[in-house]
């Protein structure tokens, strides 16, 4: 990890600092290792976001998910340009972002497998139709049905700015799942 960097100084605290260069003219971003290993340390709750329409019902894991805004009410997600549900996603511009249980963890590994098909995901769990449409999970903490109201295209994702119409609050008594330090936390 080190040797990916060209400086590495230790902080008054003993911390292990990551830099570019001495200069901030001449400091590159952070590699792409150290990058996501700064990232595990930031816990993120586990959603399921999933979308309907001509071709079907699908869905996949993700982490990348958070307010920006509540007037008006705006989330983000970010999507990678290669996942399957990408392409659905830009066709159909609504999506559902169904915020997990703790209890909903083997769902989540099963929506975040390339190995399984989009047949095999929905057959776990109990989905429904929302208000829009949308797939919605029974059981989820909080599910959301969003209509895509702007696209950013930075890196190898698109970030989907997203507005809720519809929020489903589940009755249970229940805790968060969250991802940190790569792995399943419960909230």
């Amino acid at each position: 990890m080190i040797a990916s960097c060209s400086l590495v100084k230790f902080s008054h605290t003993g911390a292990l600092n990551f830099c570019g260069a001495e200069s901030m003219q001449d400091r590159s971003p952070l590699s792409k290792e150290i990058f996501r290993n700064a990232m595990a340390r930031l816990a993120s709750a586990v959603t399921i976001i999933t979308t309907d329409g001509e071709n079907g019902r699908h869905g996949f894991t993700a982490s990348a998910v958070c307010s920006v805004s509540d007037e008006p009410a705006t989330l983000l997600v970010c999507v990678n340009r290669t996942a399957s549900t990408h392409a659905h996603l830009v066709q159909n511009g609504l999506l559902a972002i169904n915020i997990l249980a703790h209890e909903q963890e083997e769902l989540s590994t099963l929506f975040g497998s390339s190995r399984f098909d989009m047949q095999t995901r929905f057959a776990s769990g109990s989905w429904r139709k929302g208000e829009i449409g949308m797939p919605v999970l029974e059981g989820a903490l909080v599910s959301l049905e969003c209509r895509i109201s702007l696209t950013q295209e930075i890196g190898t994702h698109s970030v989907f700015f997203v507005e809720p119409l519809c929020a489903e609050f589940t009755q249970e008594e229940a805790s968060g799942l969250v991802w940190f330090d790569r792995a399943y936390r419960r909230a």
